[in-house]
């Protein structure tokens, strides 16, 4: 085992220990960027002023009535700009723009003495527009050939020729939404100037080092110029990872025009209609089977939504092409991807970043496929898994293929699924109008960032004379529990209590050029780099104990604050170790450095090993629908999720739970709505509040809900044998829409493929029911469809909306 994957005796990762913050949580102590605006004098406050359409040409911007609008001191508008304006890494995300591209899009920005004289000023700006033809949904994009970006193709083997000879082939459409972060705390920023002009911004950000260098760009400074801070952020998922960085910009052009600190926060319905989501996805699909059910061959084209710039719609794309085959052996596949351009908000990562659409596609597939091959479909997923040996389409070879089969069985035998089902078998049989099932469903994802270089990470750790530890590190704690880990980290390298070391926060001038806390490798990068420091230090730290118990070096031992040597028994305090390494003039503080070794890729032909491991998971759900409604609820979830050897398993455990929450609102609940009308509202985002935006909640928890991490895991390479958990789970609440499709398959005959759309909310559950009670004497062929009509009127049925009509071609069999 290496050095880097090696655990001491009695290490402090792997305790169950809680949130680092978790008292400050609770009390409502802890502080977050615009807690800071109250101690903060002289604050000017930022307003938008927002477009009333989706797509338009500005004519004219009239300041000067705001201007006059008691409490406003200035109104930004691009001639302010010092440097470029433009607020990404693309150079298509105009900060002050003269086409609006989405409903809502801020075209200046007011400052005001108070928010209320703030947004006053922006409702007196006077704005000329006009309006230009838009397009709002995906197949309106894809009709207009409007596309923005690479295309990319993963390919292998001959997929024409394994098509043709397949014993079985299926074709069809799936459909998949988008989803809204709904962090708990909105976009904010407090930027104020230093004495020597240098920029200060607080920022709720996933990536300090981009916001930096956008705030940078604009003001047209160099980036030591600007310090960007992250307090901590109170949720991120993925939506904080870009999109912070022109907000921060607005604030930073504020208060260096004006001399005085500018905050800029976000209220709900402004973060809900001016922020991007999780990429919606449309995938057309072919597929080919051999006798037994083995799948031979797929062909794919996934269009994604990117909305009106790139911002990270083509690593999404990438990432989500990379795991179209989740944990299936295909031998013949080729996969297209593409980004449509719409005139709405810019799409962005988002938990997961591509891989759950790249999944849901096989899981669609063979979700609606089992029935017409007459093979249960946890058989079906069981029969094509991977084995060792094999390699993913675009190239990099399976390893752990005995995780996920290990993970299967224990959910199998501790869910008691055969005994499950058994019963499922006998309710259904029993009552016409409430059915119930159980789906089980595995998760193989890849841990790296799409792209080589971010594959890096950063710390700086002081140890001052009292023994006392502070780290600094490249991550950014929202909520997850990063700096928990670091914590153990730190303590088990050193030797030393948890309550021994501190986290501080995330600063652009204590750990330079960081990556985003994304890709679920932030413990990964973060702790190899803490783990690294904190070796130079206890390195240094051996030397003066060795002299001092009067043992090599190599055999001095730290272990809870206590300093041994082998073949001896005396000891050393450690406060009196570093007080001696002081005086002696040993240095003691160290910057870590970490970067991931084995990864290579080509992102122009989609081939390589771009992924440091995969990480696992099977998770097992049982639902019960509602035949009259379709209204249904989660019964019990069985999870086994391989996180290696875990450093913090409280934390892991909460991750994968909420993480299964939040994967499962996506799936059932979360039905983001545009309006895509010819009236002067087109293009207005419908669910801008949690009224209308229907998040999970404490009555979607099943009452049984059993998590367990894959035991015996340790993986080599890894810091202390552990591996990534933020995002994985959420693709394990795969299995609640699969156990859906199958509740509802069980409305009609035996043999009967659901088509079920995604959101599958209790309308769309009740649709696919109905499809699935008009099957009988159709069995083997299924029309699918976002919420098809069922074929002839039902004269019980209420009207449909316009909105879930959207008519797609039918599965079928060639």
């Amino acid at each position: 085992m290496s050095s880097l994957s090696e655990r001491p005796p009695d290490p402090v990762v792997g305790r169950a220990v809680p949130h680092e913050s978790a008292r400050l949580h609770v009390t409502g102590h802890a502080l977050y960027t615009d807690d800071l605006t109250p101690r903060t004098k002289d604050v000017l406050h930022a307003w938008p002023v927002q477009a009333p359409h989706a797509h338009a040409r500005v004519l004219e911007l009239r300041t000067g009535p705001a201007l006059a609008v008691p409490g406003v001191v200035r109104v930004l508008t691009a001639a302010d700009v010092p440097g470029v304006n433009d607020a990404g890494v693309k150079g298509d995300e105009p900060l002050f723009p003269q086409e609006v591209c989405f409903y809502g899009h801020a075209v200046c920005w007011v400052l005001g003495a108070t928010q209320e004289a703030a947004r006053r000023g922006a409702a007196a700006v006077e704005v000329d527009y006009e309006p230009l033809p838009s397009l709002v949904t995906l197949a309106e994009a894809v009709a207009a050939d409007s596309f923005q970006g690479a295309q990319p193709t993963v390919e292998r083997g001959d997929v024409r020729s394994a098509l043709a000879g397949a014993a079985r082939t299926f074709s069809g459409q799936t459909e998949l939404a988008g989803q809204e972060h709904f962090y708990l705390e909105t976009h904010a920023s407090l930027a104020s100037v230093e004495d020597d002009g240098r920029i200060f911004v607080q920022s709720s950000t996933q990536h300090p080092s981009e916001t930096q260098e956008i705030v940078a760009h604009v003001l047209g400074l160099r980036s030591h110029e600007v310090t960007v801070q992250c307090l901590r952020m109170g949720g991120g998922f993925g939506g904080k990872e870009m999109q912070p960085h022109g907000y921060a910009a607005i604030a930073a052009l504020g208060a260096r025009l004006t001399g005085r600190p500018v905050r800029l926060r976000l209220n709900r319905t402004q973060d809900l209609t001016m922020t991007g989501k999780r990429h919606g996805f449309h995938a057309d699909w072919r597929v080919g089977f051999d006798e037994e059910g083995r799948l031979q061959a797929l062909e794919a084209t996934l269009t994604s939504d990117g909305g009106w710039s790139l911002d990270l719609s083509e690593p999404v794309l990438a990432r989500a092409l990379c795991h179209v085959e989740n944990n299936y052996w295909i031998p013949h596949v080729r996969v297209t991807g593409r980004i449509a351009r719409t005139h709405k908000t810019s799409q962005t990562a988002f938990r997961g970043f591509g891989g759950p659409q790249g999944m849901l596609v096989i899981e669609d597939i063979l979700g609606r496929c089992a029935p017409l091959l007459g093979i249960e479909p946890h058989e079906l997923r069981r029969r094509n898994f991977y084995a060792d040996g094999q390699s993913t389409p675009y190239g990099q070879v399976i390893t752990q293929a005995g995780r996920v089969r290990a993970a299967w069985e224990q959910v199998s035998t501790e869910g008691e699924l055969d005994r499950r089902r058994a019963e499922v078998a006998r309710f259904n049989a029993e009552h016409e109008h409430v059915k119930r099932a159980v789906a089980v469903t595995p998760v193989k994802f890849g841990i790296s960032f799409n792209l080589t270089a971010f594959n890096q990470g950063g710390a700086l750790v002081h140890v001052y004379k009292d023994g006392s530890v502070l780290i600094n590190h490249g991550g950014t704690e929202m909520g997850q529990g990063l700096h928990t880990k670091m914590l153990q980290v730190a303590a088990t390298t050193l030797g030393v209590p948890p309550a021994a070391v501190r986290l501080a926060p995330t600063r652009t001038d204590k750990v330079p050029n960081t990556s985003a806390t994304a890709a679920s490798s932030s413990a990964d990068l973060n702790g190899a780099a803490v783990k690294d420091a904190c070796e130079q230090i206890r390195g240094r730290l051996a030397q003066v104990a060795a002299q001092r118990l009067g043992v090599p070096a190599p055999d001095v031992r730290f272990r809870d604050g206590v300093v041994g040597g082998l073949g001896t028994t005396e000891t050393l305090p450690w406060d009196d170790l570093v007080h001696s390494a002081y005086f002696a003039r040993v240095q003691l503080f160290a910057a870590g450095y970490y970067r991931t070794e084995g990864l290579h890729w080509d992102s122009r032909v989609m081939r390589g090993s771009p992924f440091k491991y995969f990480a696992h998971g099977v998770a097992a759900t049982e639902v019960e629908v509602d035949g009259f409604t379709g209204a249904y609820r989660t019964r019990r979830v069985d999870i086994v999720h391989d996180v290696g050897d875990s450093l913090s398993p409280l934390v892991d455990v909460g991750q994968i739970e909420g993480a299964y929450v939040q994967g499962a609102g996506w799936l059932t609940l979360e039905d983001l709505r545009w309006d895509e009308g010819d009236g002067e509202h087109r293009g207005r985002l419908l669910t801008q509040s949690a009224s209308t935006y229907k998040l999970p909640s404490f009555s979607e928890m099943p009452p049984v809900f059993h998590v367990k991490l894959l035991e015996h895991a340790s993986e080599e390479g890894a810091v202390y044998g552990s591996k990534a958990v933020g995002e994985p789970p959420l693709m394990l609440a795969l299995s609640v829409r699969e156990a859906l499709r199958q509740a509802c398959a069980a409305f009609g005959p035996e043999g009967t493929s659901v088509d079920l759309a995604s959101p599958a909310t209790p309308e769309a559950v009740f649709w696919a029911l109905q499809e699935a009670r008009s099957a009988h004497g159709r069995a083997g062929e299924v029309t699918a469809g976002l919420g098809a009509r069922p074929p002839g009127p039902d004269p019980h049925a209420p009207e449909r909306r316009p909105e879930s009509e959207a008519a797609l071609s039918g599965l079928s069999e060639a």
